[in-house]
């Protein structure tokens, strides 16, 4: 028995949920995965998993030799990137993530750029709206829009985004402007929103933070198709500054409610704190933060440069 590709087994079906999910994740035929993971726990002699007719239930000692087993397999590839010489030139493949629209108009050209500049190192570019597990899912580097929730993250800091409210300026000539947050109530909105509601929209006045609850005439999961909808002048929509930029430009948006903006949030350039960074993250970093700075800039958000 390989231990390591037992392992692997393991703790893919874990993350899966099932045997046949790991069967997909690596590839391998879904009974050489129930044979990995029944010689490891005859190897063991202890109980790993409970099968049932929907999904794998890890037992108590199955949920502590994943946990040690993610520890090991890690350090594993610790040493075999050291070993390929990831540490003594930037090369290799790094994994990315940012979310979609703001990936696909600002990150993505820095990357083509990076390709460039680069050539022994690969970009594996994931766009999704998700906040995902960077340690669990080996991404080397990701763009969080917003405050960062887990501590144990390294940030660079490049800039700012605001949330802000529009419409077409044929919505505003036949249905007229709103000029204060509960008047959104007479209007026709457009939701950008996700499986779980998202009709709380904040705004800041004298007292402070308040929640306006609007009730969306249209309802979307995607800000292009949020976008659209507002131009085409189906409502009012809430999106990001940046998302709304071009459209703002030429002149086919309006932005209202502006001094009833909330705080702007934080765009910050993140990755997962290592003890020896591999040189193709850290030309990564040092690539990418000064040009989606001077991004961030150009388009009108709040930025500086990171110390």
């Amino acid at each position: 028995m390989d231990r390591f590709e037992a392992m692997r087994t393991l703790v893919a079906a874990a993350d899966g949920g099932s045997l046949s999910a790991a069967s997909r994740a690596l590839g391998v035929p879904l009974p050489t995965v129930s044979r990995r993971v029944s010689d490891l726990e005859a190897h063991l002699g202890s109980q790993l998993v409970v099968r049932t007719s929907r999904k794998l239930l890890l037992t108590e000692a199955g949920a502590a030799f994943v946990a040690s087993a993610r520890r090991v397999l890690e350090e594993l590839s610790e040493a075999e990137r050291a070993a390929s010489g990831e540490y003594q030139a930037p090369r290799g493949e790094l994994l990315v993530t940012a979310p979609i629209m703001f990936g696909k108009l600002h990150l993505a050209p820095i990357i083509h750029e990076f390709l460039t500049a680069y050539r022994e190192v690969n970009v594996r570019f994931i766009l999704t709206d998700a906040v995902i597990d960077l340690v669990e899912l080996h991404i080397d580097v990701a763009v969080r829009i917003g405050f960062l929730p887990d501590s144990t993250l390294v940030a660079r800091r490049v800039g700012e985004i605001s949330w802000i409210v529009c419409a077409s300026p044929d919505y505003l000539r036949r249905r007229g402007t709103p000029t204060s947050p509960p008047e959104l109530a007479e209007h026709d909105c457009i939701a950008f929103e996700g499986l779980e509601p998202d009709r709380d929209w904040p705004f800041v006045g004298p007292h402070g933070l308040k929640q306006q609850t609007v009730q969306p005439r249209y309802s979307v999961n995607t800000a292009d198709a949020a976008i659209a909808a507002a131009v085409a002048g189906v409502g009012i929509a809430r999106v990001r500054s940046y998302q709304a930029a071009p459209s703002l430009h030429d002149g086919i948006l309006v932005s209202i409610l502006t001094k009833w903006a909330p705080p702007a949030c934080p765009v910050q350039i993140t990755h997962a704190k290592r003890q020896q960074q591999p040189l193709k993250v850290r030309a990564f970093l040092d690539f990418v933060t000064p040009k989606l700075q001077d991004r961030l800039c150009l388009i009108g958000e709040p930025c500086g440069r990171v110390r």
